[in-house]
């Protein structure tokens, strides 16, 4: 599952870094996380004694705005909401767009240094694992209280955006946690594909080993998980536990993730997942380099909007799966609505309306959608959704048509990410590697991990 925002196709799995040792590699995230936490918290402590100032400059004498607007993404990203700005400026000729862009491993110390300096953009590309780390410090719009129409929003993606600041955030875009599999490796290791509504953890396990077994050297059934907080989350929901809790603390204790990981060393010793050194290498692979992508895995795990720039990098259609149950019934699989991103404002913004109108026609004009399409995953808005069908590439009409099948089978949508959650990721990277290169034991890694967590949230 990959780490890099599920919207924007860009890396697999988790692996921001290449090269060295792990150990290094660990102290070079928690270098980085400590750097992250410390700007955030000069924002908090800005923000707590700031009292005005910041986004774009007050509107000029002949009533002409201009409204600074940030977002994460590659070239093709940029290209279309560029393109979407000019239809929303040719709509309102006294409210100007100004763009501000960059990829996701630059985009959060970026922000955090604008706020802290009380200069954020007047609208800005939010994620889930940081929406409330702002939302909580006020550094972000209460948006029910503009107007902005959310009456064809799906429930739970509009819920996601949800906190007790109010509606911080409005989805840009919906998916889903899925497993992606090519057909290819299957059709050449002779083994069918599986029935993703019946099918259980075992049956995951025993047909991946099959594949493996069954094909050259170097290629494996599927990709290993445990590099992300996505595939932890439904391997908890299927347990009866969560991620969070809607108090914001964790929602599971050691022995939770215990099994999570004893599954993952057991598939690895089946040979139905890459060994550990194997992983960490793939987690430095771009996404067209990914095993998916070149045939070395049969199965990986992905967001379902990410389908569309790994069929093009494989050079051939890739089917999408329901996550496996406990039981082998799909109702089970405790999947969910995801926002894959939000459009949020920043709360200084001396344009609150203008910021209100703009992010109204990012939601539900249908210009806006017939130029952004499912860039950002699955139009929220149901009517959009079903004007710009037809303009639809085939794999993105492939992620829209899995979305809606699964919508009778959804549990509840989970707790929001507490403050501090954007180094659970990390963490559970780490400890993943730790278990797989048989330095701690899961029961270790899950009494260590778990503390690590809970002082991140707390």
């Amino acid at each position: 599952m990959p780490a890099q925002p599920e919207g924007e196709a860009v890396a697999p799995a988790a692996a921001p870094s290449t090269g060295g040792s792990l150990v290094a590699k660990a102290k070079r995230s928690k270098r980085r996380f400590r750097a992250s936490a410390l700007i955030a918290a000069t924002a908090a402590a800005v923000l707590a004694v700031t009292a005005c100032g910041g986004g774009s400059e007050a509107k000029s004498a002949d009533g002409k705005v201009e409204l600074r607007f940030s977002w994460w993404g590659g070239d093709k990203r940029a290209q279309l909401t560029q393109e979407a700005i000019k239809a929303f400026e040719a709509e309102n000729p006294n409210i100007t767009i100004k763009a501000e862009f960059g990829d996701w491993s630059g985009y959060w110390d970026k922000l955090a240094t604008q706020v802290a300096a009380n200069d954020a953009p007047d609208i800005i590309q939010m994620d889930e694992k940081y929406i409330t780390e702002y939302s909580s410090r006020g550094a972000l719009l209460d948006l029910s209280k503009y107007k902005i129409d959310t009456s064809k929003l799906d429930e739970a993606a509009l819920n996601a955006g949800k906190g007790e600041k109010g509606l911080t955030g409005i989805a840009a875009g919906i998916n889903a946690a899925t497993i992606l599999a090519n057909p290819a490796v299957f059709k050449a290791a002779g083994v069918p594909l599986p029935d993703d509504k019946t099918w259980t953890w075992d049956d995951f396990e025993r047909i991946a080993a099959e594949v493996t077994a069954k094909s050259p050297k170097g290629t494996y059934g599927a990709a290993a998980y445990g590099t992300d907080e996505a595939s932890l989350g439904v391997w908890l929901r299927q347990n009866g536990k969560s991620l969070y809790t809607q108090d914001g603390k964790l929602g599971f204790e050691p022995s939770d993730i215990k099994g999570y990981w004893e599954f993952l060393k057991d598939m690895s010793d089946k040979k139905a997942v890459p060994t550990a050194s194997e992983i960490v290498e793939a987690e430095a692979a771009p996404l067209d380099q990914s095993g998916l992508a070149t045939g070395k895995n049969g199965m990986a795990f992905w967001w379902s909007n990410q389908l569309p720039a790994l069929e093009k990098a494989a050079g051939g259609e890739l089917q999408i799966l329901r996550f496996p149950s406990k039981t082998g019934k799909a109702d089970d699989a405790g999947l969910w609505y995801k926002a894959s991103q939000f459009w949020s404002a920043s709360s200084r913004t001396k344009h609150p309306e203008e910021t209100a109108k703009f992010i109204d026609f990012l939601t539900n004009n249908v210009k806006a959608g017939e130029i952004l399409l499912a860039d950002r995953g699955v139009y929220p808005n149901s009517d959009v959704r079903e004007a710009i069908a037809p303009k639809l590439a085939k794999a993105d009409v492939k992620v829209v048509d899995f979305i809606s099948a699964i919508k009778d089978e959804l549990g509840d949508a989970p707790a929001a990410p507490p403050k501090g959650a954007g180094a659970i990721q990390e963490i559970i990277k780490r400890y993943t590697s730790e278990v797989m290169f048989n330095r701690l034991s899961a029961e270790e890694a899950g009494k260590k991990a778990v503390d690590e967590m809970k002082s991140a949230i707390s």
